[in-house]
């Protein structure tokens, strides 16, 4: 018996390995002005089996009260990124950069040799919500570097808008890893493909908000989809109005 290629890619398409973290299996801490949920092993919160997740070292879904924040504090060898969901955080850092992050931006540093910064709420009245994402580079001791940029949202209006990836094309931000990270806004009812931008890397699916389906499985707001052996694209069926976050990383 033989297979044809359309066989041969919905075979391959079905082998695709999932694994689901579910919002409130998260490890979480509130510090009173910090609610923080960590998605792998981070500060206090140790789980041998969420260390990471490929390159992807630290995924954090923060809230920070009105003017409180983090003081400054060091990173060296990491990729970050910061993604504003609401509010306004104030950024400053050792290489002079000194910003406000609003919703609708992303910011990304390089920590390389060596960084300090802080990070507080700019609003002395209302909370700030944001997503910090460490990733492990592909280069040791570079030297440090910071970015920020302003996505507009019918860019991602029904489609993937890549906002993070290695070489700064489409004028997304980039860092040093064989990363991208998209961000789309999707009605119910659609049905979303991604397509991978470099064979054998994973996928790491978060929800922000709403309700999507990726084969059997079901994700909730803030629920997670970690993706491996993917042929070269994913499917999804947006089952309510939903923002996303893709993350490609290497294994």
């Amino acid at each position: 018996m033989t297979i044809n290629d359309h066989e041969f890619t919905i075979f391959k398409r079905f082998t695709m390995k999932l694994t689901v973290h579910r919002s409130g299996c998260r490890g979480h801490a509130d510090h009173g002005w910090l609610k923080t949920w960590h998605s792998f092993s981070f500060a206090s919160y140790y789980n041998p089996d969420r260390m990471h997740f490929g390159a992807l070292r630290v995924l954090n879904d923060d809230i920070i009260e009105a003017g409180m924040g983090f003081g400054t504090h060091p990173h060296d060898n990491m990729e970050i990124i910061t993604i504003v969901l609401d509010g306004e955080l104030e950024h400053r850092d050792s290489m002079g950069n000194g910003s406000v992050i609003r919703p609708g931006e992303v910011q990304v540093m390089s920590a390389g040799t060596g960084i300090k910064h802080s990070e507080f709420n700019h609003s002395e009245a209302n909370e700030a919500k944001l997503l910090q994402i460490w990733v492990f580079p592909d280069k040791k001791n570079v030297e440090p570097r910071y970015g920020q940029a302003k996505f507009e949202e019918d860019e991602m209006n029904g489609k993937w808008r890549t906002v993070v990836s290695p070489d700064g094309q489409d004028e997304s931000l980039w860092i040093h890893q064989q990363a991208w990270f998209s961000l789309g806004d999707f009605r119910p009812g659609s049905t979303v493909g991604y397509q991978l931008k470099k064979a054998d890397n994973l996928i790491y699916l978060f929800v922000i908000s709403g309700e999507v389906e990726v084969g059997a499985e079901k994700l909730n707001q803030r629920d997670a989809l970690g993706i491996e052996q993917i042929y070269s694209t994913i499917d999804l069926k947006i089952n309510q109005q939903s923002k996303i976050l893709v993350m490609e990383v290497p294994a």
